[in-house]
């Protein structure tokens, strides 16, 4: 019986002929199978020894075959087979089990020989081979490195190479690194996530910071350091305007920095007064295209997160134009004169300085101006005439849109106090009447001006709301929601770089100077969409510190049962805080309703919490 030695797909095999068909052969395995060859595949006919055992014949003198030796018997630059080689090797004319061996070896080796076509090979030129052995050495060291990676990863250590590249492995890996390979290797086998993982190596100590660093690498790849354009900015000298004859103050939380407005309220004839809105300027030392305007076109917005920010404009830029107290800054203002039944008679702008004399506090001053000191007409604090006058005032401009003063009475902000890693939470009733004040002011503001930068014909950055959905455009629009014709964001141009934009159009225009910016002008459209863009992920950003901060709070007080009210389906927003959870054991309950609910396993490097039904209460 003839046998074969053959290539198929690649792989050696043996097997005896059951018909041979000159171009093409049926042959049968030695297990049985059977099955069509192409002629040209077959590389040896053999009638001894047997098919059974060939193959591991061969393979045991393949062993003994020294491929270096084996390569230094071959010429170079010439063709050969797997059979003439193996007659130089073996010194005779060799058996079938021999040529097999050779022929095994040449397939395994193609780093030493490179094959030519169907059983035909040539020896790899010296330089190629060394150029290949040293690649071969190299995976072989790097696959070493890998095993000991993953070896010490498994065992929850931390390679000392690993250290250096944390921030890419978390958060922006290069897939094809040996570091990547074993670490995803060994998440694969620990069953962990990567952040898991190389908590457990201790490589994560803070999982704090391990989410703002996530933003950071993302948002701020180049860092927050100190270092930013100081040089190119414009030291606008207060003492160039002609000082405001009003006794202003600003309202902001205890750790505003950024004071971007204050007010005023001067009295005139017949039971009228004036109200001031007063806008700091860094519209006025911040040059478009400077090297100082770019840095602030790259953040966009100042980022908040609990116990810290991240500003739009260098310090030494905010401390110029921030409206602090008993200091001269220069200052965009708005007048409105207002008749004795708070009807609004004349508006009017101007570039000026003032002189700020209190940076009144909302957590102290909600103690003295709300309902009660309002409806006992108490007057025993600072500034209590001219904000009660503003009140009445606010009140007015509320109706006078369309809204409920009532709205937004029943909704509850919230305030992070971040003290050495500990933090305190606490809830603000929205609607008080500071708050009413400051919004209505802010509204009437940026809704006025502009329509003046749309009268006047000059471009600017609007938001419009239609059917719900708030939109920014180069194009005034009603917004529905607040219930004016046309509404910019020009009020907080230390904060936000679409303010800062809108302030260069409105210096312009009530300067009678040339707009910095034309409707044509790229400049606009791209910095809107940079800015939606920026502004939706530092909002994400902020909801999802929150929520970390909301977890540790639980944390620290050691909650383990809390009330909650549910939100819709098995969404529950837990009492005291602004966290929002699913419940999945919540039964079918409607909108509104009070439930105590268990609280568990708490994970903040995933900022999940379980939670389970303990029942409904009475509230």
């Amino acid at each position: 019986m003839v046998n074969v030695f053959y290539e198929e797909a690649g792989a050696l095999k043996v097997g005896n002929i059951l018909a041979d068909n000159t171009t093409s052969l049926q042959i049968e395995s030695p297990h049985g199978k059977r099955s069509k060859i192409k002629a040209g595949s077959i590389l040896l006919r053999f009638e001894n020894p047997p098919m059974h055992g060939f193959m591991q014949q061969a393979q045991e003198m393949t062993a003994d075959i020294d491929v270096n030796f084996l390569w230094e018997c071959c010429e170079e630059n010439t063709e050969f087979t797997g059979q003439e080689l193996a007659s130089d090797y073996f010194g005779h004319t060799p058996d079938p089990v021999e040529v097999a061996a050779i022929v095994i070896l040449l397939s395994q080796n193609p780093v030493y020989f490179h094959k030519k076509g169907a059983g035909r090979y040539r020896a790899a030129p010296p330089e190629i081979l060394r150029a290949a052995l040293a690649g071969l050495e190299k995976k072989r060291l790097a696959e070493e490195k890998r095993a000991d990676y993953i070896q010490q990863l498994t065992a929850f250590e931390l390679p000392e190479t690993f250290k250096p590249l944390l921030n890419e492995l978390l958060y922006k890996p290069d897939k094809n690194t040996i570091e990547w390979k074993a670490l995803e290797a060994a998440c694969e086998a620990t069953k962990l996530s990567v952040p898991k993982l190389l908590e457990q190596c201790g490589a994560i100590p803070s999982t704090h910071d391990y989410h703002f660093n996530q933003f950071l690498y993302e948002h701020f790849p180049e860092g927050i350091g100190t270092d930013s354009p100081s040089s190119d900015f414009h030291h606008t000298d207060p003492e160039a305007f002609p000082l405001a004859e009003v006794k202003a103050f600003s309202i902001d939380d205890a750790t505003t920095t950024e004071i971007d407005d204050a007010f005023s309220v001067t009295p005139l004839t017949f039971g009228s007064f004036r109200i001031g809105i007063h806008i700091a300027t860094p519209a006025l030392g911040v040059t478009p295209d400077s090297l100082l305007d770019k840095f602030a076109a790259k953040r966009l917005s100042t980022v908040y997160l609990p116990g810290r920010k991240i500003t739009m404009l260098p310090e030494n830029v905010i401390q110029h134009f921030t409206l602090s107290e008993a200091r001269r800054r220069p200052v965009l203002s708005l007048y409105l004169d207002v008749a004795d039944d708070f009807t609004v008679t004349r508006t009017f702008s101007r570039i000026e300085a003032i002189e700020v004399a209190a940076n009144l506090r909302l957590d102290e001053l909600e103690q003295q101006f709300n309902e009660t000191t309002l409806r006992e007409n108490q007057a025993n604090y600072p500034f209590a005439n001219e904000l009660k006058m503003l009140w009445d005032f606010s009140s007015k401009m509320e109706k006078l849109r369309g809204k409920d003063q009532d709205i937004n009475n029943e909704k509850v902000d919230y305030s992070f106090v971040v003290d050495q890693d500990r933090v305190s939470i606490f809830e603000r009733r929205r609607g008080a009447p500071i708050d009413k004040v400051v919004s209505e002011l802010m509204i009437f503001a940026n809704a006025e001006w502009g329509k003046q930068l749309a009268d006047a014909g000059f471009a600017g950055i609007y938001r419009s709301q239609g059917n719900g959905k708030v939109k920014m455009s180069l194009s005034p629009a009603p917004h529905q929601g607040l219930g004016v014709s046309q509404y910019t964001w020009s009020s907080s141009p230390m904060r936000r770089y679409v303010d800062l934009i809108n302030q260069r159009q409105l210096i312009a225009l009530v300067s009678e100077a040339p707009p910095a910016y034309t409707k044509e002008d790229d400049a606009l459209l791209i910095s809107m969409r940079d800015f939606e863009m920026a502004y939706a992920a530092y909002a994400e950003f902020q909801r999802g510190m929150e929520r970390y901060w909301c977890l540790r709070w639980l944390l620290q007080e050691n909650i383990s049962t809390t009330g909650a009210i549910v939100v819709k389906e098995n969404l529950v927003k837990l009492d005291r805080l602004p966290l929002i959870t699913r419940v999945p054991s919540l039964p079918d309950l409607s909108p509104g309703t009070f439930v105590t609910v268990g609280i568990s396993q708490i994970d903040l490097l995933d900022r999940t919490v379980n939670t389970g039904f303990l029942g409904k209460r009475e509230d």
